[in-house]
């Protein structure tokens, strides 16, 4: 699976990314909004995870680079939902777009770029009617990736996050929707695998 936009590419993962991306989560300030830091171990279980899923679903977390110098900028894709996190939320809705990218590429528009041609992919190649996103409440620069790309808060399916401990000020979740068919501002084409 391979996505690209003028700027970006979005492709299967390869083992010299778990390092990359080991760095990327290990950022305290890439992982101000989540419990922890990641380590490699951590990394490198994302990355098995999202090659299985991709290889049965269709569809995973890809990774996230430039093309002008094939630089790796993290992740970004899409994934069901855990059981436990469905079943928190209201309406159970089934697949969330995500998205972590080494913070000296923040404010450049590359998240919400790599985030359309995956929309695009969704609703355009895998007839998705809806894709959702979340986050802790208080992450205002992800918020605002989810309003750029056109979803919508539904504070109605706002949750708190099973998988983070009672108490915890992370716990509670905003969830953003977007439905197919959406405008979409960058043209994508999807390219086939080499």
């Amino acid at each position: 699976m391979r996505l690209e936009t003028e700027r970006l590419v979005l492709r299967e993962w390869r083992e010299a990314d778990k390092g990359l991306y080991a760095e990327i989560i290990g950022d305290p300030a890439v992982r101000r909004f989540f419990p922890s830091v990641g380590t490699f171990e951590d990394a490198s279980a994302g990355i098995d995870r999202a090659i299985q899923r991709l290889a049965v679903l269709g569809f995973s977390f890809l990774a996230l680079e430039r093309k002008a110098d094939s630089r790796f900028l993290g992740m970004l894709g899409m994934a069901p939902f855990s059981e436990a996190v469905r079943a928190a939320i209201p309406g159970a809705p089934e697949v969330e777009i995500g998205w972590q990218l080494g913070q000296q590429y923040w404010g450049k528009g590359y998240a919400p770029e790599a985030a359309l041609a995956m929309l695009d992919f969704a609703f355009g190649t895998l007839g998705l009617t809806e894709v959702v996103a979340i986050t802790y409440e208080g992450n205002a620069p992800s918020r605002r990736v989810m309003e750029k790309i056109g979803m919508v808060h539904d504070p109605e399916a706002d949750f708190l996050h099973p998988d983070i401990p009672d108490g915890h000020q992370l716990r509670p979740h905003v969830l953003y929707r977007i439905a197919s068919p959406a405008p979409r501002e960058v043209p994508v084409s999807l390219v086939a695998p080499r």
